[in-house]
Formats: structure tokens, sequence, C-alpha cells
């Protein structure tokens, strides 16, 4: 079994609903979850926030928050993360903000850092990552870390 099949399953066992919001990994946490058969029982809609100007319209992250920390930010990642389970009346929500790569980074925010958000009925952890991939394997690894999250929260419950 898939770590994304166990997510849905435990899902489903729970009567939680799902939704993500993601920016660096553009869409590619809802197509693994999609994958799964049973996944529309769980998922109801998800968001690309890619533009600080979206993840404020839709997510409802601070305009503060984004002057302060940055979109790529441990702060930023909760917002996004309570932002969506909001927006879609969502029990769990997953958010991915991150530098991807190759370029975009700096010494202080370098390509491969990544923050993701799992919210789970109000209770919200971020993980950071630092990450030294392709551009590909930095999304895609980020994704199964996001999935992993999700997974260990769910065991906890």
């Amino acid at each position: 079994m898939t770590l994304e099949e166990r997510v849905v399953k435990k899902l489903l066992q729970r009567g939680y609903t799902v939704t993500t919001a993601e920016s660096c990994t553009g869409g590619l946490l809802a197509g693994r979850l999609l994958n799964v058969s049973g996944a529309s029982e769980v998922y109801n809609e998800g968001h690309i926030t890619y533009a600080n100007a979206a993840k404020e319209k839709i997510l409802g992250v601070k305009h503060e928050t984004l002057e302060q920390f940055g979109a790529v930010s441990k702060e930023t990642a909760e917002e996004m993360a309570r932002g969506a389970a909001k927006a879609a009346c969502a029990n769990v929500a997953l958010s991915t903000t991150g530098i991807a790569g190759p370029g975009g980074g700096t010494p202080e925010k370098p390509v491969g850092l990544i923050y993701i958000g799992c919210c789970i009925e109000e209770n919200v952890r971020v993980k950071e990552l630092r990450l030294h991939g392709t551009r590909e394997q930095n999304r895609s690894d980020t994704v199964e870390a996001a999935l992993q999250l999700l997974h260990e929260m769910l065991q906890k419950e």
C-alpha cells in the first residue's frame, strides 16, 4: 500500500475531509492524493497559490506575515494550512511553500528551503526541509514529506 493510500484510508476511517494549499509543488500534492481510488470521498478542493496575492486572497495569509517573514517561512506555511482548511471547510489541510530551484535562492533562504504545514482540526505542525536536488526532485521530495507528516499526525490522533 502506498503512502497516499494509507493517508486516504486513515482520512476515510476518521470521516475527515482534506484540502491542499500548494505553492512550490504546484498541484503535485493534490495529484498524489487524487491518484488514490476513493479520494473523492475525502478531497473536495485544493488551491495552488503561487503568488503572494493569491495566498492573501484565497487563503487569508496576512499581508504583514508575508512582509515580515516572506512567502517561504514557517509562519506563512502555518497560515496557508489554517486558511486552506477554513476556505474548504475541511478537517485537514496540507500546505507547501519553498524555493524549489534552481534559481530564487538567497544566502538567508537557499534553494531547497521548504516549509510544509499540516493542520488537523486547528492543530498545526510545520516542518522545515533543506533539500539539495533538482527542481523536480525537490518538488517530489516535498510532496513525499507532506504526505509523511500528515500520516504521522493521523497516527497520533
